[in-house]
């Protein structure tokens, strides 16, 4: 996370080629907030909002807060809202850590979410934290998704797991990772500890679910994949510069660039071009569009 707080990080080209989280995901979680005829849609906040990109789909809550620990990311979700011709003030960001909710008040939020961050959360402290600002029946719903897989190309897939995680220092991002976030997101937040466990009896319910797909049968009764997006190669390549361990790499490894063969992104999205143009018999050209699809798993439980 801390690479995130970088002055070299671009927050900016971050929010540009994420992949963005399907309308389908947010329906599943307000039906799971809404299992409970008390529930409540007065406050929702968005822990470790980044740049905004869920925070802005709690549509049905009347407040939303965006939280996070980086500046950065919160210049860049201010300045999205700024330039939102419809923004009602419905909407506000809040530069603060997860586990540090001081300017919350006791019972007074109805839903905490969080999109591609709690593998960074100290346990021991944010569900407590948690526990006491949502009111009873509140609902959390904290999600991310592990390493992209190319839909219609699935023999790809050791040439994605070598580059993510292998241990070549020159080809390679595996060793550069902030640790350990990253085996936290690509074992589906099986490490998240059950909140019952950190605040005896302060929820109801503590469930896992697994939009995974075929990619890790092991997983217990994993659901067709939600998360997908249709992109060209060039924009791939752009969201392969996005990750933060590539960032790592090049300050570790700062004549990588100079390679005749294209930096390590480069080498290796020209690799994934070759295996597809080989399955596909013909040419791959950048703008040619290519079908994405990331495992999803989500951690949900409602406050007692």
């Amino acid at each position: 996370m801390a690479t995130f707080a970088k002055s070299s990080f671009d927050s900016a080209i971050y929010a540009t080629f994420r992949p963005t989280y399907p309308r389908s995901l947010f329906d599943f979680i307000f039906r799971y907030h809404e299992r409970n005829n008390s529930a409540r849609w007065n406050r929702a906040v968005d822990l470790g909002c980044g740049t905004g990109q869920a925070t802005v789909e709690l549509t049905p809550f009347k407040r939303v807060t965006g939280v996070d620990p980086s500046s950065k990311m919160i210049e860049v979700a201010q300045g999205t809202l700024k330039n939102t011709p419809t923004s009602t003030g419905q909407y506000e960001y809040t530069q603060a850590s997860a586990e540090n909710l001081t300017f919350l008040e006791d019972s007074s939020v109805d839903l905490v979410i969080s999109a591609q961050a709690c593998h960074w959360f100290d346990w021991n402290k944010i569900w407590p934290e948690v526990a006491r600002v949502l009111r009873k029946n509140g609902s959390v719903a904290f999600w991310g998704y592990s390493q992209l897989r190319l839909t219609r190309y699935p023999s790809l897939t050791p040439r994605i797991n070598a580059y993510v995680e292998g241990t070549d220092p020159l080809n390679s991002i595996g060793s550069y990772w902030e640790q350990p976030g990253r085996s936290i997101l690509d074992h589906h937040l099986i490490e998240v500890p059950d909140a019952n466990e950190i605040v005896p009896g302060a929820f109801s319910d503590f469930e896992r679910v697994f939009f995974t797909g075929d990619h890790y049968p092991s997983l217990p009764s994993p659901r067709s994949v939600i998360m997908r997006k249709k992109m060209t190669w060039d924009d791939l390549l752009s969201y392969l510069y996005t990750w933060s361990a590539l960032h790592t790499f090049r300050q570790h490894n700062p004549s990588d660039g100079e390679n005749p063969l294209g930096d390590v992104a480069v080498r290796f999205w020209k690799d994934l071009k070759e295996g597809a143009e080989r399955e596909d018999g013909r040419a791959v050209e950048g703008h040619d569009e290519v079908d994405i699809e990331w495992p999803l798993a989500v951690v949900m439980a409602t406050r007692a």
